[in-house]
């Protein structure tokens, strides 16, 4: 028997009265709190429609990446003991002085969770510069749980957008499944600056990045045309 849920706007109004705040404030938040419980429930069905998706594209291009040993590897063996593969290629190619500031800022706290998430899937960062550079870098910043690969060539780096025929590099976010010991794309980010609201980033829903999340819970949200920087 399919039990609908509550309305949100009926479970609102089950909100706790903060001592001291005005009848307005009190009207707003509880408004406010009915919007956050059916955003979260679309979120919850976004991630379920995307768990839905039938088997992707098989990966027949044999990409080579390079690994912290020295060794060569295809993107299989990226899977491990693991049925998943999360993959992030960051924009620190070999022409580049320093990595990008917004892909730091997002492998930080990706690095924080990369052992608990390890217990579920494999995780890996894939850059073009050499993997010891990469792995000097994420000394530097104190990471010590991601994994890190040079993509071998740049096939893999232009077919799933993260190099332009410029030189130009793109963050990329793809997740791989592997299907009768073969992989095969999952998903992918695909949304780009043509698909971005007028006065905002292209991004995903939702947001990847913790810095943004926190940001939008605060009186001034995301700064107007602010971005992290490697140093301050």
């Amino acid at each position: 028997m399919l039990v609908e849920a509550t309305a949100a706007t009926e479970l609102a109004k089950l909100r706790k009265h903060f001592p001291g705040e005005s009848a307005d404030y009190a009207r707003v938040r509880q408004s406010l709190l009915a919007e956050e419980i059916a955003l979260q429930r679309q979120i919850d069905r976004v991630s379920e429609l995307r768990r839905t998706l039938p088997d992707g594209p098989a990966i027949d291009t044999d990409y080579r990446f390079r690994d912290g040993n020295g060794d060569e590897v295809g993107l299989i063996d990226l899977f491990g003991d693991h049925d998943t593969l999360v993959t992030y290629f960051w924009m620190y190619g070999p022409q580049r002085e320093r990595p990008c500031p917004m892909c730091t800022n997002l492998l930080g706290p990706l690095d924080a969770n990369a052992r608990d998430l390890t217990q579920q899937v494999a995780l890996v960062v894939i850059g073009r510069s050499p993997v010891e550079r990469q792995a000097a870098f994420a000394r530097e910043r104190g990471w010590q749980a991601l994994r890190f690969v040079q993509a071998v060539g740049d096939d893999y780096p232009r077919d799933f957008g993260g190099l332009d025929t410029d030189g130009s590099e793109w963050p990329v976010l793809a997740v791989f499944k592997r299907v009768d010991g073969a992989a095969r794309l999952f998903w992918k980010g695909e949304m780009t600056g043509e698909m971005a609201d007028p006065g905002h980033d292209p991004r995903g829903g939702p947001d990847f990045a913790p810095l943004w999340t926190v940001l939008d819970l605060t009186p001034g949200g995301r700064p107007d045309g602010w971005y992290p920087k490697l140093e301050y």
